[in-house]
């Protein structure tokens, strides 16, 4: 991910999903979320954005780009008992009719987003919050502090989220 290079090197070019995840996580703001993205809640698991709200509620969104990107992916049932709301994030040209009814839809290019469909709230298990609060907080500080220290990634790369 590019926020784990170090600041000399150029960052590579952002694939369509990691653009559609720059607007939603812009767009989060204005919620007063704050976002990790390609956060790992749990080995084998990758979310495209975590979403942490101000009163600590948590919410996944799975950027898709294309039909086939939705249709491949196999793994988003396995989000849903780690959040408490589960989003799409898609763009304009996106048939959002193959999408799943209920769960939250987010309309994105890579500047913002809307969500035109709220995700039905499920509240995570105290116990769950707490590691997920746990590992975003770490998870927020290792890439921040890979930002100022890029030769430190090295040293805690297995601390990674």
């Amino acid at each position: 991910m590019c926020s784990y290079l170090p600041m000399s090197q150029a960052p590579l070019p952002q694939m369509p999903g990691q653009l559609l995840a720059r607007g939603v996580a812009r767009a989060m703001l204005g919620f007063d979320f704050v976002s990790l993205p390609e956060f790992v809640p749990i080995l084998g698991l990758r979310v495209d954005l975590m979403c942490l709200g101000p009163k600590g509620e948590i919410w996944v969104i799975e950027c898709k780009s294309s039909r086939a990107d939705f249709m491949a992916d196999a793994k988003w049932r396995g989000y849903l008992e780690w959040c408490d709301r589960f989003f799409w994030a898609v763009d304009a040209d996106f048939p959002t009719e193959i999408l799943p009814d209920d769960t939250g839809l987010i309309l994105a290019d890579g500047y913002g987003a809307e969500i035109l469909r709220m995700g039905p709230e499920t509240p995570l298990p105290g116990a769950r919050r707490k590691a997920l609060l746990r590992a975003f907080a770490r998870g927020a500080g290792l890439r921040l502090q890979a930002m100022r220290d890029p030769g430190v990634i090295s040293l805690v790369s297995s601390a990674l989220p």
